[in-house]
């Protein structure tokens, strides 16, 4: 599997859509959501961040 600069900025759009969908739909739950994470000690932020780049390597691999 090759990557080119066009499939780096095709995910980098797919990313903004997702991220985005949240707030377009239910604003409300949006905010309420960002102000739990805000609750959050660091420890606890920096295992979700390292989870998701877990997942997103498995992602990568399985599809590869």
């Amino acid at each position: 599997m090759s990557f080119d600069g066009d499939t780096l900025w095709v995910a980098f759009g797919l990313m903004l859509i997702v991220e985005g969908l949240f707030p377009f739909i239910s604003p409300e739950g949006w905010r309420q959501k960002m102000v739990q994470v805000l609750a959050l000690h660091n420890g606890q932020i920096r295992f979700f961040g390292l989870a998701c780049v877990f997942v997103g390597l498995l992602m990568l691999w399985w599809l590869g």
